[in-house]
């Protein structure tokens, strides 16, 4: 038995560890008190967000640090609070988790626009700078109450909510009043963009009187941060965004604008024909097309003009009281990014057609940025030091070479805390999502299995498949006739108030003899959603979500060989797609007393190349099923008979 650290038992708020949570708690404690990164993966119910905390805090107070900890979600970041909350019972800590503009802002005119992030800022900065904000202007005129505010905000935790509830009856910026109190509490809950986007730390980092230095940084979920590094680097404009400018100089009587955008849109349309998939292109051309359409021999400087007309716009926008959002600006923004990549190899650039939500076709120019570390690397650099978290991060060393970890950095994978017989885990042979070998009669195998799957399970079950074509597929199959539950599927762009009403009636059923939920591995369903105490028993998966090989995706692959000889089709194209895999797996086990199923529907997952990429829970007890019908039945039988036994 690993004893907790004696600082760390004066945070630490609960009686009872969890199985190997103290030896998570000691591995981070000794690795910050050591002033080293940590790479640390511990899986479903280990319950992390507290073991960071406790591990933390007493080296953080002690030391005059302040704790970042970044989470992709709301519910994460309460989370924090929640545990510090508890923390708070023992010691005096506070903490406050932090949302966006969009979502803190008070003022109609933002909170219209919520959905656009961007333009949220930059329509706050406005308002602000015009003094045309009432509750930013309130903070001036009742500056002792809004002190007073302040200080009820250090004596303890708080959510981003409770917050917001304060400021609505005050009547002052929330958002403003968070800004105000970051640098005076001990912990802040919020999402990786404040950290890991240049802009938005930027102007985030004005709030911290520590500085980067002074942070000690957690990153949760962290399997994430790659992908979102790549997206944060990336960027795009669409055809709609270009004839929003055109429209927009026109009516602002910029009529050699108006026809650039105009013959810019038409040229890129021309470039790209009929085709649906996306090619890449060499940067030069785009100039070219600027030096034709735009008459210029300096496009620099053209774009500079066209970012200052932008500029313009959106001041005279929120002088007529309307929402100071340009699409000149945000044009050559993106054009002025495409100029500040040409050269640069961590990158390429797209012309995409693609099929809007409407069903049109349109075509968008992309930078596609290929290499995470950019963006990971100026962070991990500068901070005091980082804990770096997650339940599928194996294998530990090829997340650190993608993100460029310090070579001395402590890599731990911590055993799971829940019995081994608590999780069936089974491969079938003999089916496939394989291209080569999707026809019908293969998804009618699957489909049969499925079913089995669906009539051995007590309540829920959760089928998970590759991709929206393989989801399709099996319903063409006729998964509809086959299981013996009610059928919840998801659609391709699902709006996420709709998801969340199917997620919702879906686990009702698990009081009431069920029912099946059928979505996409990386998908809401899959990822953003837990089913613990038995709203999901059994999940399957369906076959393994590897990326359409486009030629993003191949030069991705070709980047990271580059980077890493021999490694790059693993680390731009397996690892992603496992992570997906293993993420889907752990949605039924969340909790200690959590039991559940686990079936890999595609033999692939059989081959131990595959699944040394799987976390070790999953790995221990897996069993490999001969292609016979039946067999899956019989397992969960005896599974879930041994489990009512208990």
């Amino acid at each position: 038995m690993v004893k907790l650290p004696p600082k760390v038992r004066e945070y630490f708020p609960y009686v009872k560890v969890r199985p190997f949570q103290d030896k998570f708690i000691k591995t981070i404690y000794e690795a910050v008190d050591n002033r080293t990164n940590v790479l640390i993966e511990g899986s479903n119910g280990l319950g992390k967000t507290v073991a960071a905390l406790s591990a933390c805090l007493p080296i953080a107070l002690e030391r005059n640090l302040q704790i970042l900890y970044v989470a992709k979600t709301h519910r994460q970041h309460d989370r924090v609070i929640e545990e510090l909350m508890e923390i708070a019972k023992k010691q005096i800590v506070s903490g406050l988790s932090v949302r966006g503009r969009s979502e803190m802002c008070l003022h109609p005119m933002v909170a219209r626009r919520a959905s656009d992030a961007r333009a949220v800022m930059e329509a706050c900065e406005m308002l602000k700078s015009e003094e045309r904000c009432p509750y930013y202007s309130r903070i001036e005129r009742d500056f002792e109450r809004y002190g007073e505010l302040q200080q009820q905000i250090m004596l303890r935790p708080y959510k981003a909510s409770e917050i917001h509830k304060i400021c609505r009856v005050e009547r002052f910026c929330p958002y403003e009043l968070v800004k105000a109190s970051i640098s005076e509490v001990n912990v802040v809950a919020l999402s990786y963009l404040y950290v890991f986007d240049p802009k938005i730390r930027a102007f985030f980092m004005k709030n911290l009187e520590k500085g980067l230095g002074k942070v000690l940084l957690i990153v949760d979920e962290a399997h994430n941060l790659p992908d979102t590094a790549v997206e944060i680097a990336s960027d795009s404009l669409s055809a709609f965004t270009l004839r929003q400018a055109e429209n927009e100089a026109k009516r602002f009587e910029y009529e050699d604008i108006a026809e650039f955008c105009k013959a810019f849109r038409t040229s890129l349309e021309n470039i790209s024909g009929k085709s649906r998939k996306e090619s890449l292109i060499q940067p030069q051309l785009i100039f070219e097309i600027i030096e034709r359409e735009a008459e210029t021999a300096d496009v620099s400087a053209f774009l500079e003009e066209l970012h200052e007309v932008g500029m313009i716009v959106k001041r005279t926008l929120l002088n007529e009281g309307r929402f100071p959002r340009s699409y000149i600006r945000r044009t050559a923004e993106f054009l002025l990014r495409w100029m500040e990549t040409a050269e640069d190899p961590s990158f390429v650039h797209a012309l995409t057609r693609y099929t809007t939500k409407t069903g049109t076709s349109a075509v968008k120019l992309e930078i596609v940025a290929l290499d995470p570390a950019k963006i990971t690397v100026p962070v991990f650099s500068r901070v005091y030091c980082s804990v770096i978290m997650s339940g599928t991060l194996q294998p530990l060393e090829a997340y650190a070479k993608i993100t460029q970890l310090d070579e001395d950095s402590v890599k731990k994978v911590v055993p799971p805390p829940f019995p081994e017989e608590n999780v069936l885990a089974l491969v079938c042979r003999g089916v496939t999502t394989a291209m080569t070998r999707r026809t019908e009669e293969m998804y009618r195998k699957i489909v049969k299995r499925i079913a089995e799957v669906t009539c051995c399970t007590p309540a829920n079950v959760g089928v998970f498949a590759a991709s929206y074509e393989v989801l399709e597929a099996l319903l063409k199959a006729g998964i509809r006739d086959f299981v013996d539950k009610p059928l919840f599927y998801e659609r391709r762009k699902m709006r996420s108030r709709e998801n969340a009403r199917l997620i919702s009636e879906f686990k009702s059923y698990a009081k009431r003899g069920g029912a099946v939920l059928l979505g996409v591995q990386g998908g809401r369903s899959s990822e953003g959603v837990d089913y613990p105490g038995g709203e999901m028993n059994s999940v399957v998966i369906v076959g393994v979500p590897y990326a359409v090989p486009t030629p993003k995706v191949k030069a991705q692959i070709e980047y990271f060989e580059k980077c890493f000889p021999g490694y790059g089709r693993e680390y731009g194209y397996v690892l992603p797609a496992m992570k997906k895999a293993a993420q889907t797996a752990g949605r039924p086990i969340r909790r200690l007393t959590d039991k559940g199923a686990i079936i890999f529907l595609d033999y692939r997952f059989s081959t131990l190349y595959c699944q040394r990429f799987l976390p070790s829970w999953i790995r221990r007890n897996l069993k490999v099923l001969p292609d016979r019908n039946g067999c899956v039945a019989s397992e969960l039988k005896r599974f879930f008979r041994s489990c009512s036994r208990k």
